[in-house]
């Protein structure tokens, strides 16, 4: 049943005289207290942020002082108090309000600062579930959501960042927060707590091995807000969740623009796609437009594996993302800024590679300090009219798969290795997907067309015209392989890579026609391994 309202009109401004302090995070903390000291506040504060402010000089009230109630349960209940909730609650132009609190001798707190135990932080460090548990907050919180809910009366602050914006909302209005500043601050303090409370629960859900609870909440912090989104008729603001996953969220960036959505949106893609293959291995380099990978190449070098990739399909290179599975040193350096790049991410650059980088202001040059770990688990979600679709990240890889040669020919050594490699950057390619690869570089790629036919055949053509670019004899896909990221639905779309010059396949299986297709692989002396791994990508 709801909860009828009084309809008892807020005021404009509300003068602060009472302020109560309660924070995890003390940056700028003392800096704080003392300018609202020196405009008259009175302030209340809570263990080791009440020291903090002592420490400063500051004048400062327990406030178990105020409670009349000792810290319990090592500082688990503090705040969990009548005198303080009827603080911060109390409707003060409520006649029934304000005689509670008279009659109660609770008074009324106007301005309340809190941020959380970090429990995020906590979260993602790997620590232990005591540990966790315990870095869950309860009164903040609970303070927080009721100064919120009361922003007709009280401010409430979550957020370091805010304390200059309060302070000169002070001074302009000779100690008092106007109700539109209140309402803002309360918004905020709300988006605050969800998060909170959406991290904890994701931690549960994950812990317990919870694969759909009944409520599934995704919560972050706002980053950077964007000049527009995919077009610039949109609005777009990045926010991190605090994973600590490697990668565009996480990067330091040296240089360069502002990175846009559509940026972060291919980087995202462009390293996840490089973490699938080890560096210790091989050097690895992607060029990724619009999410797609345009060319992908392993080598000795990244020098060597950055020219190969490029090889692939130099028009649609220019513009791109380059990613790279190791340290970018100069001799690469030297290359990728010869063509027009958007975006460099790399786990590290050699002082000489960044210097040769910085030749290029407008180049944006990542440094996400390691790799994502492709086989780790994690969630995804997307948003669709009135809901989310949320499903688990796609950590398959090949290199657990139990692979199954189910034609007449045994793929050569060459050519498995050729398929691994095919299969691999087939995963990171939009459905229906198709990877041509010779001597581990990707030779051509079909990418998000409806017909596995035409992405056999796009493919197949845009190796034709990286041939006449690069003016071969003829396409490198003649004694390639392919790679296809779902089941051949009919022989179609694996005659037309036959007619392409593949010599060996690697997909899925799983077709009510897989016989007929292994058919026609025999027919033209193709070798066929069947993973029975699919990796649609929408």
């Amino acid at each position: 049943m709801a909860v009828a309202s009084k309809n008892i009109p807020a005021p404009d401004l509300v003068p602060v005289s009472r302020a109560l302090l309660s924070v995890s995070d003390k940056r700028g903390l003392a800096d704080f207290a003392c300018k609202l000291a020196h405009l008259g506040v009175e302030l209340i504060s809570t263990g080791g942020t009440a020291k903090s402010i002592a420490d400063a000089g500051i004048a400062v009230r327990d406030v178990s002082d105020l409670t009349g109630f000792p810290e319990i349960m090592d500082g688990r209940v503090k705040t969990l108090h009548p005198t303080v909730h009827g603080g911060l609650l109390g409707v003060r132009d409520d006649p029934d309000h304000r005689a509670a609190m008279d009659a109660h001798g609770i008074p009324p707190i106007d301005l309340v600062v809190i941020n959380l135990y970090p429990f995020e932080e906590v979260r993602w460090s790997g620590a232990d579930y005591p540990s966790v548990v315990e870095n869950i907050d309860i009164g903040g919180p609970a303070m927080v959501r009721a100064a919120a809910k009361n922003h007709a009366y009280v401010a409430v602050v979550t957020d370091p960042a805010d304390y200059e914006a309060v302070l000169n909302a002070l001074e302009l209005n000779a100690g008092s927060l106007s109700y539109e500043f209140r309402q803002r601050l309360a918004a905020k303090a709300f988006a605050r707590t969800a998060a909170y409370d959406a991290a904890i629960s994701n931690w549960f859900a994950e812990t317990l091995a919870i694969e759909h609870p009944a409520w599934r909440t995704f919560g972050g912090r706002l980053e950077t807000v964007m000049r527009y989104g995919e077009n610039p008729h949109q609005h777009a603001g990045f926010y991190v969740t605090g994973e600590k996953r490697p990668g565009v969220a996480t990067a330091r960036q040296l240089q360069g623009k502002q990175l846009s959505y559509n940026n972060i949106n291919d980087t995202d893609a462009a390293f996840e796609l490089v973490a699938e293959f080890d560096p210790e291995k091989s050097a690895t380099v992607a060029i990724i437009k619009h999410a797609n990978p345009c060319g992908v190449a392993e080598a000795g070098s990244l020098v060597e594996a950055y020219l190969n990739a490029l090889s692939c399909d130099p028009v649609s290179a220019f513009g791109g993302i380059v990613a790279l599975n190791r340290r970018l040193d100069a001799e690469a350096a030297v290359e990728i800024v010869k063509l027009f790049t958007e975006v460099i991410i790399a786990p590290d650059a050699t002082e000489e590679a960044r210097a040769i980088v910085a030749s290029k202001k407008n180049l944006r040059l990542l440094l996400a300090g390691g790799l994502p770990d492709p086989r780790a688990p994690g969630m995804t979600a997307k948003t669709v009219a009135g809901g989310l679709l949320v499903q688990s990240r796609d950590s398959g890889n090949i290199d657990d798969l139990e692979l199954k040669i189910v034609t007449r020919r045994a793929p050569t050594e060459a050519e498995m290795a050729d398929l691994k490699f095919a299969f691999r950057v087939a995963k990171h390619v939009k459905s229906n997907a198709i990877v041509y690869a010779k001597d581990r570089t990707t030779v051509g790629i079909g990418a998000g067309q409806m017909s596995r036919v035409d992405s056999s055949k796009i493919a197949a053509a845009k190796a034709l015209d990286a041939a006449n670019t690069a003016g071969w004899s003829g396409p490198r896909t003649k004694g390639s392989v392919v790679a296809s990221d779902a089941f051949f639905p009919f022989a179609d779309g694996l005659l037309a890579a036959a007619e392409a010059g593949a010599t060996a396949v690697i997909q899925p299986g799983g077709s009510m026609r897989d016989d007929e297709v292994i058919a026609a692989a025999d027919e033209r002396g193709l070798a066929m391994v069947l993973t029975g791994m699919r990796h649609f990508r929408h």
